[in-house]
């Protein structure tokens, strides 16, 4: 049975997780909670701190991503999509989905992408980038919808809704993974992408949203 690590240590501290009885993973919330606000000091910056308010969407996050499918159940995800994070500009979308990279399961590792760097790639390398990301990773693509549309040699491209149907008959044939962090709602990602990807992305994604209350926290 492949397992994610039990105990994270780091120098003197050292995080036990999880717990292994009758070949079921036992989580401690607590602890998980302390290691993201540890790790997140050291990857962002060092008055990191996680919000009560945050709580539920880690609970989602870490169920997915550290496959447990009873949590998943629970909160009606569906583990074989991928997931559509979706909330207001600095809520804590990217640090999250990075967090996540942290504690995955060897079944649901992933890395994070910013969205513009593919459309920066394809103004120099042209639509090579579209297959490039067309690949069998599990990726993060993070915020969509704020790059804009790239020119290679006067073609213009909508790069990334290229790119996400790529990534959707890669989830269709391979069960390949993608996931998303955005600041648009359902409406103007159709509008920034249009009917055919919004559709595609119903059957990509589980969406897991923060409020739009939720607080700039870079402020």
């Amino acid at each position: 049975m492949i397992l994610p690590p039990l105990v994270i240590t780091y120098g003197l501290q050292s995080f036990k997780l999880a717990t292994l009885e009758d070949n079921s993973l036992h989580y401690d919330f607590d602890q998980l909670w302390a290691y993201f606000e540890f790790r997140g000091k050291q990857l962002f910056h060092p008055n990191f701190k996680l919000f009560q308010t945050d709580k539920i969407l880690l609970l989602k996050l870490c169920a997915y991503f550290l496959n447990d499918q009873n949590l998943c159940h629970k909160f009606k995800i569906d583990p074989n999509k991928g997931i559509l994070l979706t909330g207001p500009v600095g809520c804590g979308k990217t640090s999250f989905m990075r967090l996540m990279t942290q504690i995955a399961h060897p079944k649901r590792t992933f890395e994070v992408i910013p969205a513009r760097n593919l459309t920066f790639e394809f103004s120099n390398q042209g639509f090579s980038v579209i297959e490039k990301y067309g690949n069998h990773k599990s990726l993060c693509f993070d915020d969509l919808g704020v790059e804009p549309n790239a020119r290679h040699f006067g073609a213009e491209c909508n790069v990334m809704g290229e790119v996400l149907l790529s990534r959707y008959d890669l989830f269709i044939n391979h069960k390949v993974k993608t996931h998303v962090t955005t600041n648009l709602n359902a409406q103007e990602l159709e509008d920034r992408y249009g009917n055919r990807v919004r559709s595609r992305m119903r059957e990509l994604f589980n969406l897991v949203g923060l409020e739009n209350s939720a607080p700039d926290k870079r402020k």
